[in-house]
Parts: C-alpha cells; structure tokens; sequence
C-alpha cells in the first residue's frame, strides 16, 4: 500500500513565510507597553492635585509653581494618548499586510500578480523581501518611527510627573515652616502706604490703590528704589488668583503686549532679584519673570521655568509679577 507524500512547500510559499514571519516579528516588536506593578506605581497626577489642593486650602493661596509642573504633566500626558492611539493605527496596518500575505499564498497580492510567471523566473528570497519592503516600507517605516516618538513623549511624561511629585514634596516637608510665616506675617502691623510723596502718578496702574497694606508697602519700596518705567497694576476684581485680593502687582517693563527693551529686561531681572532677596523682610509669597518662577514656600527649588501659556504677556515677559503673603 503506498502512503501518501506531504508535497513539500512551494518556492513561493517558502518566500512568503519569510516575509509574514518578518512582519509578524514587526508586530510583536511594537506591541504595546506593559503595566507596571501596581505596588511599585508612583502616585497618580490626580492624586498629586489633591494633595496640592490641600496645601493651597491651607496656605489659602495658589501653588503656582505645581500649577505649572501639572499643565507640563497633562500636555505630556496628552501628547502619549495621542501617539498611542496613531501607534495602535499603524500597527493595524502593518497586521493586514501580514494577513494578506499568509492569506494569498504567503504573499502580498501586488507580489503576486508581478510573479504570475513561471516559478523559475521568480526573484530569489532576497528580491521578494526587498519587493514586498518597497510596496509596505511607508508603513512600517511610519510604524517604527511612531513607536520612537512614543517611547520619547513616554519618557517626557514620566519626568514632568516627577517633577511635580517632587514638588509636592517639597511643599508638603515645609508646610510646618510655610504656615508659621503665614501667622507671623498676620501678626504684623504692616503700614498703609499710597505711594503719596514717592510714587509718581505715571507709575500707577489699574487697581493701584486696591493693593493690601503689605503688598503696597512691597509695591512702594520697588517703585522707590528703581522707578516704575510704566504704570503698575496691582487690584483685578474676580481674578481668581492674588490680584483678586489685592495681594498681587505686575510691574510692568512694556505695553501692548510687547518685548521688553534690553535695559528694561535688565531691570525687570534687577526687581526680580531684589523682591526674592528681601522676600522674608517684606513678606513676598512669590515671584514671577520671563517664564520663570521663584516661591519663598520652596526657596531651594530656585528659578523654576513655567510652562508655556501662549503669549508675552502669559509667559511674563513683558512684566514682574509679586504676590504677597
């Protein structure tokens, strides 16, 4: 009795398995990231917000300094969902080539018809690689270059995360020393002061006279000490932040919204400084300039960049802004 023969594979097919087996090995290259365990996981950004909220209800103040570490984690946070989900597409993309291939003889349809002739006058498995690379290569190419960005926006994340994990840390080993100061500064008697005798009229600004005692006596001294090359703001009904209170002034170094000159950038550096050095004396809470920001709640952190908000005047380049305890 004869027993049958398995015929072996075709040329063909030999080629084409080499090519799905590649793709294949493509697809799981570019799976997605694991979870990490759940008992070495860092804290959550929500839960940093809530923590963050908290030491503002207590220092009745913003943080702004998370505030700007939080939008740096969201706009990361954003920036990996977004490349997921094209990663997710594009891998999609690169499974129905292999699908296709398996599926019509081990090989992609394009191929098959330019190999319609006789199996001697097929290209040998390197050519048919470099064929079926030449028709799909756009897309894996896009994949492989996803998954890069990916991994990069992942890596971002994860540092500006830290950032404000680390942040909120800080806060939260000082807030002992942060909320002694606060009682020791309402416990002062701190003089009303107008400006009457040493600010010009040039230097006030909407809301000059609406500025708490402390922060106009801080809003003085400045004026005084290095003039005011146009009007100071200080009082903005509504604003949800130290303005709204009167705790707050933005000394101004240009107007419409432009570029401060060089010398004026100069002496915007110069306020700056000058409000971080005597911050205990005068009881400055915090200071910010040139997208940048210093808070006397977390003085070691030094100058810490903010994000980016869009304009001159959002960044704080074109003014000094103080808010006071």
């Amino acid at each position: 009795m004869s027993r049958s023969v398995n015929p072996s594979p075709s040329p063909v097919r030999r080629r084409g398995a080499v090519v799905s087996a590649a793709l294949v090995g493509l697809l799981l290259v570019f799976t997605s990231p694991g979870h990490a365990d759940p008992d070495d996981e860092e804290p959550t950004l929500e839960e940093l917000n809530e923590r963050a909220e908290a030491l503002e209800e207590e220092y009745d103040a913003e943080l702004v300094q998370y505030t700007s570490a939080k939008e740096e984690a969201e706009k990361a946070s954003d920036r990996v969902e977004e490349l997921q989900k094209e990663l997710d597409e594009a891998r999609g993309d690169v499974a129905v080539i292999a699908a296709s291939q398996y599926k019509g003889g081990g090989m992609d349809p394009v191929v098959e018809i330019v190999m319609s002739s006789s199996p001697e006058q097929m290209l040998s498995d390197a050519a048919l690689l470099g064929q079926v690379s030449h028709i799909s290569g756009s897309r894996v190419a896009n994949l492989m270059e996803l998954k890069s960005e990916a991994e990069e926006a992942k890596e971002e994340a994860d540092a500006a995360l830290a950032d404000a994990e680390e942040l909120v840390e800080d806060l939260e080993e000082q807030r002992d020393e942060v909320l002694a100061k606060i009682e020791e500064y309402e416990a002062e008697q701190v003089p009303v002061t107008t400006g009457t005798g040493s600010v010009p009229d040039s230097a006030r600004g909407w809301g000059f006279d609406g500025a708490t005692p402390r922060m106009a006596a801080i809003r003085d001294e400045i004026i005084s000490t290095f003039g005011a090359p146009y009007p100071v703001g200080c009082l903005r009904p509504g604003d949800s932040g130290e303005h709204g209170s009167g705790r707050a002034c933005d000394f101004m170094m240009s107007a419409g919204g432009a570029m401060p000159s060089a010398a004026n950038r100069d002496l915007g550096w110069q306020i700056a400084e000058y409000a971080k050095a005597n911050a205990g004396r005068l009881g400055v809470m915090y200071v910010i300039w040139e997208q940048k920001i210093w808070d006397s709640r977390n003085p070691g952190a030094g100058w810490k960049p903010m994000s980016d908000r869009g304009s001159v005047t959002q960044n704080h380049y074109d003014h000094v802004h103080i808010s006071s305890y």
